[in-house]
């Protein structure tokens, strides 16, 4: 399973692993993305962190990491999402990459211009059935306050509270949350 295309109002939208020569532009929308959160730190406060958002082919040359990406039928990029398939290789602060039977996914963002048109929602399904098709019993992931769209997309899925992988980011708190995969199936 390495693409899938949903039909929306607007246009198709097509999400399939990303290629080098997007590396650049998919940077610069995480940055983007993430810096215009209110309350999030900014890249002057947190280089490390937006360095870690810009490098895209460094997280896409981890084995067990793929860089998925939702393009409309024009090929524009709406959207990426990290998706890890080996929780040890999850990459961020606290316990999570203990976590076992599972898949991760991190760094969710829709470019600007797509925001609140379901990009975010159909590039997080998509994770959710590649997680099950990879025979993952859950899909963990973390956000934060600052996130609130996000969050209650998730919660809509059906993503639970998960706070023994919660974590701070300097004065940020990261929740975690993981979606039980059989529960989820047993709900569609």
């Amino acid at each position: 399973m390495t693409s899938s295309t949903m039909t929306s109002s607007t246009s198709a939208l097509t999400i399939r692993p990303d290629r080098p020569e997007e590396y650049d532009a998919l940077g610069k929308m995480l940055v983007a993305a993430y810096a215009a959160l209110p309350g999030m730190p900014s890249p002057d406060e947190q280089p490390d962190y937006y360095a870690m958002l810009a490098n895209v082919g460094g997280r896409a040359a981890k084995p067990a990491l793929t860089v998925f990406v939702a393009i409309d039928d024009a090929g524009r990029l709406l959207g990426s999402i990290d998706f890890i398939d080996d929780m040890t290789q999850y990459g961020s602060g606290g316990t999570a990459s203990a976590v076992t039977d599972a898949a991760g996914i991190r760094l969710l963002a829709v470019d600007d211009a797509y925001r609140g048109k379901g990009v975010g929602k159909e590039l997080t399904r998509f994770c959710i059935e590649r997680a099950r098709a990879i025979g993952k019993n859950r899909l963990v992931l973390h956000t934060t306050r600052v996130m609130q769209a996000a969050w209650a997309m998730y919660e809509g899925l059906g993503f639970v509270r998960f706070p023994d992988i919660d974590f701070r980011q300097g004065n940020l708190d990261v929740f975690g949350f993981h979606l039980n995969l059989a529960s989820a199936a047993a709900a569609r």
